[in-house]
Formats: C-alpha cells, structure tokens, sequence
C-alpha cells in the first residue's frame, strides 16, 4: 500500500543519542523528494521544536521544516489549555519543556499550582520530586509528557521521563494524565497536523511500546525499524504484530 503521510518518530528511528542512522537521513530525503507529507513525532521534551531543527541539521545533516516537527511538549500545553484549569503550573523538566509552558502564559508555582507537569530532567533532585509530590495530593492535575521509561542513546538504555513519572505514581498514589506516544492526545493532534486521513497514514518507529502502539491503539498502520529500542529477537513474541518490520528504512519503499 501506498501511504499519503508519514509519522515519524526520531530518537531510535532517525538518529540514535548522538550517533547517525544513515538509513534515517535517506528515508527524510527520500520523503522530501516526492514530496510525501511528514510530521517527526517525538515524545522527547527536553529540546523547543527550534532546537530540534537545528539539531538536526548540525548533527545529522538532515534540513526540514519547523512545522514538520511536533513534539510531546506542544501536545502538552495544547491539552493544558483545552482543560483550562487555570494559568499555574510545576514543571520538572528542562528548557524545552519549561520555556514552552512559560511562554503559554503559564506561572511557576511550587505550593497549589493547577498542573504538575513531569517530563525528563537529568538535573532531578529530591526536593523536586517533593514538591510535585505534596502539589499532587493537594489536586494539581498530574500529567506526564510521556511514557518512555527509557530512551536509546550511544551509552545503552538510559532512565526516560516514564520512569520520573512512575516514581511520582508510586508516591502519589495517582494516576498521571500520559500525553506522548502512544496517547491519542498526541496521534489525533499529530495527524491533524498531517493533514491526511488515518486510513492513509503510517506511523514509523523503533519503541514497540510507544510508537507502533500509538498506531496500533489509534487505528493507524504501523512500520517498526529495528535500530533502536525494539530488538529483532522481540518481535516474533510481541502481542500485536506491527503490520511492517525493518532491519533499515533503506528497505522501505515509498
């Protein structure tokens, strides 16, 4: 079948922590050339959609759009202000999540704020985790960006904001509100974005648990790449198969 537009994940898919996927960089070429809509996806909030771009052209030479980009923190503070709780808000994390939520016009605050926010932060403190914890039992909504309990970077599996998340789960005792992948908060915004049907559209990633189920979850096909999370020794055991599997996106054909 032929796909009108592509989801695309990037941390495992595109680029692996500060390694290249060559294969990743043809795939956006490749997309680019004829001219197929795509949206990169990524349940990463640490980075503005600003510093993502520019990454992606020091680092791995890919050039593409702003708005080709839609990260979990956009989808984060679109859903903020659709639930319109009020303009307050705690947040761990880093600049772009932070800056992003700030400059939705929302006000730190560490006693009773409106929203606790949680996603990676690898300057995480204790006395962060209380504050949010204390906010939370006191009614703050608790949303988690996403539920990545790892992230694939050149050093192995390292802890993701899912696992920040869960530890604030465990002390709560309260249920976060998930917005990343595989959420339908972010697939049904992500492909609004798009601008193609579900029926024509194909998520593309590496983390069976976030990216081929927010495909699977949200009715949209699903193509995994083994050169990130998901290992190929995985995939004959996985609950619901991913309707593609590739070793490389060299293999896939547009």
């Amino acid at each position: 079948m032929t796909y009108k537009g592509y989801l695309i994940d990037l941390d495992g898919t595109i680029y692996k922590g500060k390694e290249r996927i060559p294969a990743g960089q043809r795939f956006i070429q490749r997309l680019q050339e004829q001219n197929v809509p795509y949206l990169l996806v990524t349940n990463n909030t640490t980075r503005t959609p600003e510093m993502v771009q520019d990454m992606l052209s020091s680092q791995f030479d890919i050039e593409t759009p702003l708005a080709t980009i839609y990260t979990a923190t956009m989808a984060t503070v679109d859903y903020m202000n659709d639930m319109n709780r009020g303009k307050t808000a705690y947040v761990i994390g880093e600049t772009g999540l932070k800056s992003a939520i700030a400059q939705a016009g929302y006000q730190e605050d560490t006693e009773n704020p409106a929203y606790v926010v949680v996603g990676l932060d690898t300057q995480l403190t204790y006395e962060m985790l209380s504050v949010a914890t204390l906010a939370i039992a006191k009614g703050a909504l608790f949303i988690g960006t996403n539920p990545d309990l790892n992230i694939p970077t050149e050093r192995g599996l390292m802890p993701g904001a899912g696992s920040l998340v869960a530890l604030l789960e465990s002390a709560t005792r309260v249920k976060p509100v998930f917005i990343g992948k595989p959420n339908a908060i972010i697939m049904n915004k992500a492909l609004e974005i798009l601008g193609v049907k579900r029926s024509e559209a194909i998520m593309v990633g590496d983390n069976y648990l976030t990216d081929i189920m927010a495909g699977i979850q949200n009715d949209v096909a699903t193509l995994l790449v083994t050169t990130g999370f998901t290992k190929p020794e995985e995939v004959p055991s996985l609950p619901v198969q991913p309707d593609y599997v590739m070793a490389s996106l060299d293999e896939w054909e547009l």
